[in-house]
């Protein structure tokens, strides 16, 4: 089970109890203890922070709900990991050091850098990931992820810092002018990721009013806290996957080349994690593919491509073993993926 720092829920009670619901009731019915309302360091099922907010939703008639509460939520909430950005020299180590210890705030979650999705070299994606394999992509809780992120480069940055564009994995409830309105940008719907596309010049943006001791002080409390190198890797390793998946072969050579590892080291770590190279290549390609065929109507071939593999017969033998049906079936809704 992955958990997440019940800092995850700011602003959730505050929100409900102002749109008329019961908080309290909205926690117990998803199997969270009341504590977690009110507290930032309890360890809660993520499931069930997710589940919460949507529920929320639902029974309010409140489909914007994630971004509503996003605008109670602050840097503060990470915790250790908020001081390590606040004194971060550049945007560019303010990602990094969130891509490497963001899983101490919540395991499940990601937050990586890459080209644009759209070819266009003087913009940079921003790719936010709820990894949970099998189960449908939370909306509540993704909108929440991308406006805090959306708000902190506001924050360090500038508040109009030359947002392109939001991509949203799914079709929201809520009206896309709403989401439009909130980040002040373009919003493209049911797209393979979520992600906030910027500016490349951000990256190297100095950033006033940080404290490089402070920030060196801060990633080393981090390293310690969450046990050293090691216990990142995997978290790092998925991470890494989904970014490789549709651009280049996701081998285990090429992954292990951009974490500067040697492919034996990675295994036998990896191996002592309790997993392996082979299994976490297939949660990923599992996820991804369950995402492209449930949310999107990109033809299978491409689909197939886009996790890795070759051949759309594959792809078919791969979707039979991992839930027993085929590609079609499941974008058909005829067979529900697991």
């Amino acid at each position: 089970m992955s958990v997440i720092r019940s800092a995850g829920l700011r602003g959730f009670r505050a929100t409900v109890g102002e749109l008329g619901g019961d908080p309290e009731e909205l926690a117990t019915l998803c199997g969270l203890p009341i504590e977690a309302l009110d507290t930032d360091d309890l360890l809660v099922p993520d499931q069930a922070v997710g589940a919460v907010m949507e529920l929320a939703a639902h029974r309010l008639h409140c489909p914007d709900l994630g971004l509503r509460i996003s605008r109670r939520q602050d840097l503060d909430m990470l915790g250790p990991l908020a001081l390590a950005i606040r004194n971060s020299p550049t945007l560019a180590d303010v990602l990094d050091c969130t891509s490497r210890y963001l899983f101490v705030h919540a395991r499940s979650l990601s937050l990586t850098m890459g080209p644009d999705p759209y070819g266009d070299r003087g913009v940079i994606a921003l790719r936010y990931t709820v990894t949970q394999p099998g189960l449908p992509i939370p909306v509540q809780g993704t909108d929440v992820g991308l406006a805090f992120v959306h708000h902190t480069i506001a924050r360090l940055a500038e508040p109009r810092y030359g947002l392109r564009s939001v991509e949203l994995p799914y079709r929201p409830a809520a009206p896309i002018a709403v989401y439009e309105e909130f980040f002040g940008a373009p919003v493209r719907i049911e797209r393979p990721v979520a992600l906030l596309r910027v500016p490349a010049s951000l990256a190297t943006r100095a950033l006033s009013g940080g404290d490089e001791n402070l920030h060196q002080l801060a990633m080393a409390f981090l390293s310690r806290q969450s046990g050293g190198a090691a216990a990142a890797l995997t978290p790092r390793v998925r991470t890494t996957l989904q970014k490789l998946l549709g651009t280049t072969a996701p081998e285990i050579d090429a992954v292990a080349r951009l974490l500067t590892l040697h492919p034996r080291t990675l295994q036998r770590r990896l191996a002592a994690e309790g997993t392996s190279f082979a299994t976490l290549l297939d949660e990923v390609r599992r996820g991804e593919a369950r995402r492209y065929l449930t949310t999107t109507d990109i033809p299978l071939g491409q689909v197939a491509s886009l996790v890795g593999l070759s051949e759309q017969s594959t792809f078919t033998r791969c979707c039979r073993r991992w839930w027993g049906a085929t590609p079609s079936a499941i974008r058909r809704g005829s067979a529900a993926p697991n």
